[in-house]
């Protein structure tokens, strides 16, 4: 498990240290796909989505504020569960048959809103890290969009390249 953990996850303490954040679900909840999450998905537009919204803070910090969306298809019921679990790709793959092989990410810096501010405890217009992921699964469909908006302030992105 701990190598799916960091297969994905790519912040570390300034420190050097590589630690993977917990997780706190705000909300999950049945919505229509607009028209960039049926583009990143893959989907119809106005599709039936899933869309979960969590905190995970590292070292006790908030430190990342996620919006995943999930074609429901793929995750029927999900919205169900009362306690997600911090490793989603694991429920994924244990009661959905669906494993993440794969994803794409892009990187882009942004100012905090308002929601953002509140949740990760900086000021509005705070320098954040957006990272956007889409995750595939072993057969190469979208299985997931997520992003993740991060603080930068004691941690940084870690891009091992071999």
């Amino acid at each position: 498990e701990e190598r799916i953990l960091f297969q994905f996850f790519r912040l570390i303490s300034d420190k050097g240290e590589r630690r993977f954040p917990e997780s706190r679900t705000i909300s999950i909840a049945a919505a229509k796909a607009d028209d960039v999450a049926a583009v990143r998905l893959g989907i119809a537009p106005k599709a039936p989505v899933i869309v979960i919204e969590r905190v995970r803070p590292l070292d006790d910090l908030p430190c990342i504020h996620e919006r995943i969306v999930l074609p429901r298809s793929l995750f029927p019921g999900i919205e169900r569960h009362k306690d997600l679990p911090n490793n989603l790709y694991a429920l994924y793959s244990a009661q959905y048959g669906v494993t993440i092989a794969r994803g794409t990410e892009r990187l882009k810096d942004i100012a905090a809103d308002a929601q953002q501010s509140k949740f990760l405890d900086v000021k509005v217009g705070a320098p954040m890290l957006l990272i956007d992921r889409v995750a595939l699964g072993v057969d190469g469909t979208p299985a997931e969009w997520r992003l993740s908006v991060c603080r930068t302030d004691h941690t940084h992105y870690l891009s091992d390249l071999k």
